[in-house]
């Protein structure tokens, strides 16, 4: 009779480690065919000559931009939903994307068509960050501290506060002419054109700094992930671990929001599609996962919208179908939030 083999390890078993590698090959495949695609579809210079390099290097900077985007969803999507103890609820809901709202409807609704301009600038962009960073900690720090702290309170709070910001901001673009409304419309959309390649020296370092800090909790998020009783059993200080990693899921959050607009189920789709494909609890290997599967679906989207629809870069239409499709499975299949 065959011996059983018991482990706790990640991944226990060969077929287990053979699958993870298989599904990070694959995608590694896919994200690098995207980004070639990207650099390469439809350049009418020659390859390899010095007018293509020039336009491929021109088209490097929106594939920055991508990963950029990618690996702060990627990798803000799945701390968020440790730390919550829930895989449905996403940052998106904590009015991160209504705060972005607010501030560029009110800069258009005050100044007019120059509001736009008066948000474009690195000083700007910082603002928008710091803004964001802010209204988070505020509202973790407020809901979580005190005898009746409640992380579910706090969730609940949020999406109160989310909606309430999104009404402000809906209010204000009816006041609007049609042609403020129209340019507003065009920073409203998730869209890769919106990024200025002048905000990437500064996206770039906070974003780089958030994840190595992240993936350096992988352990005790992979513990924090058992709930609160458990993790405080096992040694971890729940709550300030709770902030901490709050913390840098907000400057994530505010980095990819500040520097492409909102993107609703962009991480949600990321973060369900890597618990599937990872198919592990350990964070050290689900974030790789959810990082390459981020840069494949908005380097896919982008890719068709760009190349088949001429949209130039407003991903968000794909991705909000598509996501917001999986959301409503995961919904009625669970029947709860």
């Amino acid at each position: 009779m065959a011996e059983v083999i018991r482990s706790s390890r990640p991944l226990p078993t060969p077929h287990a480690r053979r699958k993870y590698a298989l599904i990070v090959g694959i995608l590694a495949v896919l994200a690098v065919a995207f980004a070639a695609g990207l650099l390469a579809w439809d350049n009418p210079m020659p390859f390899g000559t010095e007018g293509f390099w020039r336009i491929a290097k021109l088209r490097a900077t929106n594939l920055i931009v991508i990963a950029v985007v990618a690996v702060c969803q990627a990798v803000a999507t799945v701390a968020f939903q440790t730390v919550t103890n829930n895989r449905i609820i996403t940052p998106s809901i904590m009015g991160f994307e209504s705060l972005y709202r607010v501030v560029q409807t009110g800069a258009v609704f005050l100044l007019g068509i120059s509001g736009v301009v008066a948000l474009q600038g690195v000083p700007q962009f910082l603002l928008q960050i710091a803004l964001m960073v802010g209204f988070s900690l505020l509202l973790y720090g407020w809901l979580l501290s005190g005898k009746y702290g409640n992380l579910q309170i706090m969730l609940l709070v949020g999406i109160v506060i989310g909606g309430g910001l999104g009404s402000v901001s809906t209010f204000m673009q009816r006041l609007l002419t049609p042609s403020e409304f129209d340019v507003l419309t065009a920073r409203l959309l998730g869209s890769i054109s919106n990024a200025d390649a002048d905000y990437l020296p500064i996206a770039i370092p906070l974003m780089l700094v958030a994840v190595v800090l992240v993936w350096a909790s992988s352990r005790r998020l992979n513990v924090m992930a058992l709930g609160k009783e458990a993790a405080t059993s096992l040694g971890v200080p729940y709550r300030r671990q709770l902030m901490y990693t709050l913390f840098l899921v907000s400057i994530l959050m505010a980095v990819s929001t500040s520097l492409v607009g909102p993107m609703t189920f962009l991480g949600f789709l990321v973060a369900t599609l890597a618990y599937q494909f990872a198919d592990t609890y350990d964070h050290r290997r689900i974030f790789p996962v959810a990082v390459l599967t981020g840069f494949c679906v908005l380097a896919g989207a982008y890719f068709i919208i760009k190349n088949v629809f001429s949209a130039q870069g407003a991903v968000s239409v794909i991705i909000e179908l598509v996501g917001g499709t999986l959301f409503l499975i995961v919904i009625l299949r669970k029947g709860r939030l």
